[in-house]
């Protein structure tokens, strides 16, 4: 009987402290939560119902955020709404931590095999990684853990040309054809013909549509519910290498270096972006180059692009006038991307290697990395092709002479993800690269 008492105290123990955690009432909870400040209050909010509870129906946040703003900004005194004007101040200090990490902060990166053959393109966006083109299969990734989350794999019949993704599914370009992948259901493909269009080059999507760029210099828009081509627009008289898109536009890129404006609605023409070293009346052409990268920030309508020339290039899309142009790297970029909601700063990577951060306003070079001399700490296995190497990463000024950086220390940066503090990179390998920045 003693023992028995014994071996149960354990169990007793167990769910006395499981009650004790879960017996916390709203009350006591606020008691705790009022030595945080607001982010921090914010961030708890996310851990359970019961503290988001606790968090959102009591006067925290409130008292806090009008204190904080009473008499200097006037914030607590107009009609907007107190959380509103609390979502834009968390929303500036992410932001302001993020730029702050990733020109500042200490860096590592980690490196995993993410494929069986080379892959050259991701997307990171809502804390997932979707990696692709090259191999037979689309592969997701937690950000965090670098975790497998699923496997889509590429019909026979083609090879995967581009790809987006967004929560509930995966819309890639596989030859000819739109798939659509459901992350919780059945794949999907259109139209149903092969040889509609000629050779696709890349896509974006914005639903309900998709839009295809293809090798004859049209962008073709398809409904991704009735699965038909809507429109067919003539954008440029070569290639188009990039996409853009916007609620109401499509921007694209071509081999042959001007870059047009459509409207997604309509099959016109609306500018074609001239550079601001062009005289006038002459269109506009990159150096005589070809447009590898293209991006739309809608926080800011600024538009990005850079060349195979390694010159990156802003324009004002209000506008339709540049701001600036500035030759960053000596040969191709290949891709460039920003933190949603960030309005500083744009991540860069080319075939030179280096991971390079410019101001979006100026096109100044704010910082530049490569992986260091002194590498190799290895973790245990997290992803589900092997381990994950941590990798040490330098710090380069913008005059640095790259050539005495071994190659192996700078591949060729494909393609690359910003997300909050980190940026994903592909290299045309197996594996994929996560740099973390920390303040």
């Amino acid at each position: 009987m003693e023992a028995s008492s014994v071996r149960a105290s354990p169990r007793k123990a167990n769910s006395r402290l499981a009650a004790s955690i879960q017996s916390l009432d709203a009350d006591l909870l606020c008691k705790i939560f009022a030595s945080l400040d607001h982010f921090d209050l914010v961030r708890c909010s996310a851990v359970c119902k019961s503290w988001n509870y606790a968090v959102w129906t009591s006067s925290l946040l409130k008292d806090l955020f009008c204190k904080k703003h009473r008499g200097s900004t006037g914030l607590c005194s107009v009609s907007v709404p107190w959380e509103t004007s609390l979502k834009t101040c968390l929303e500036e200090f992410a932001m302001n931590q993020h730029r702050s990490s990733l020109l500042n902060g200490s860096v590592e990166a980690h490196r995993w095999n993410s494929h069986t053959v080379g892959v050259n393109q991701c997307r990171m966006k809502m804390g997932s990684i979707v990696t692709g083109v090259g191999d037979k299969v689309l592969r997701m990734w937690s950000s965090e853990s670098y975790k497998c989350l699923g496997e889509y794999s590429i019909p026979n019949m083609a090879s995967l040309v581009d790809f987006d993704f967004e929560e509930s599914k995966i819309v890639g370009l596989v030859g000819t054809r739109i798939c659509i992948w459901r992350c919780h259901g059945k794949r999907s493909m259109f139209p149903s013909k092969e040889g509609t269009f000629s050779r696709g080059l890349c896509m974006r999507y914005i639903d309900p549509e998709a839009v295809i760029g293809c090798e004859d210099g049209t962008a073709r828009v398809f409904d991704m519910y009735s699965q038909r081509c809507s429109r067919i627009i003539r954008m440029h008289s070569g290639p188009i290498t990039c996409l853009a898109l916007t609620d109401e536009l499509i921007l694209s890129g071509s081999s042959l270096g001007s870059i047009t404006v459509a409207g997604l609605s309509s099959d016109q023409r609306v500018a074609c972006l001239k550079s601001s070293t062009a005289p006038t009346g002459v269109l506009y052409v990159l150096v005589l180059k070809g447009i590898r990268s293209l991006c739309f920030n809608p926080r800011s309508h600024l538009v990005f692009a850079g060349s195979t020339a390694g010159y990156s290039h802003c324009w004002d899309l209000r506008t339709m006038r540049p701001l600036w142009e500035r030759r960053i790297s000596p040969n191709v970029i290949y891709s460039m991307q920003y933190m949603q909601n960030d309005t500083s700063t744009l991540v860069v990577g080319g075939i030179d290697g280096v991971l390079r951060i410019l101001d979006q306003n100026t096109g100044k070079f704010l910082a530049g990395y490569v992986m260091d001399k002194s590498t190799t700490a290895v973790t245990p296995s997290c992803s589900r092709l092997g381990t994950v190497e941590k990798k040490k990463v330098k710090a380069l000024p913008e005059d640095a002479c790259i050539d005495g950086t071994p190659r192996h220390l700078r591949p060729p940066i494909t393609c690359v993800g910003v997300g909050m503090k980190k940026v994903v990179t592909t290299h045309n390998g197996k594996y994929i690269m996560m740099w973390k920045f920390k303040n």
